[in-house]
């Protein structure tokens, strides 16, 4: 692949930003009386942000009566505590100077909020390296549209055939394909519960950011 610029999905790919997002899930069961639920239970819906955890946490789908006012509850909780455990996963450090070792780019495109996304790569220390931070309102469409991946295409003046995307989530992978981007799939990330990651139609598959290595050096 040896690509010029290396995109990354944020949460699941990039950072492990689970523990602050299912500890917004389990303070909201709290409040209502409700015991926590594993961690466990709660990570494979991380990359699905406030509809994927209150559903699983609260049982109320974004379709229903009273989602909205859960999602904005969901949305203050996590604004104020959003980077208490999130960290990059291991390795990735690593990753992203081996990029940076051999003068290409890398950058973030997210379906994530652009109020939570900015403060998040800035706390992680990434905001001043990113060649571009796309977030999940930057754009009229988020992802599996490929118009967040075209943008960050444009802001950086890089051609899709020299860039790779790299996610944890099927919908990582259609828009990046859509994009006419290479593209990677993460096993080590959040995955969510539909199809497995076999069946994403990724160019790769890699089980830890180490095996991210090759490609991007």
């Amino acid at each position: 692949m040896k690509p010029a610029l290396v995109l990354f999905d944020l949460d699941g790919t990039l950072a492990d930003t689970a523990p602050d997002l299912a500890a917004v899930a389990n303070r909201m069961r709290a409040v209502r009386g409700l015991a926590p639920l594993p961690y466990d239970e709660l990570r494979p819906l991380a990359s699905h942000g406030a509809r994927g955890l209150i559903g699983k946490a609260l049982g109320v789908a974004q379709q229903e009566s009273g989602f909205v006012t859960l999602r904005d509850e969901f949305f203050a909780t996590y604004e104020a505590a959003l980077c208490v455990h999130s960290r990059l996963f291991e390795g990735m450090e690593a990753v992203l100077g081996a990029i940076e070792a051999r003068g290409a780019r890398w950058g973030i495109v997210t379906n994530k909020m652009m109020r939570f996304t900015d403060p998040l790569v800035a706390a992680l220390g990434l905001r001043e390296r990113a060649a571009c931070v796309v977030s999940g309102d930057t754009t009229p469409h988020a992802k599996p549209h490929p118009a967040p991946l075209l943008h960050a295409l444009t802001a950086c003046e890089v051609a899709a055939g020299a860039t790779v995307y790299v996610g944890d989530d099927l919908r990582d992978i259609e828009a990046g394909r859509a994009a006419g981007l290479a593209t990677v799939a993460v096993r080590y990330g959040y995955l969510g519960e539909g199809r497995p990651i076999e069946d994403w139609g990724a160019d790769r598959i890699v089980a830890t950011p180490d095996d991210l290595l090759p490609l991007v050096r």
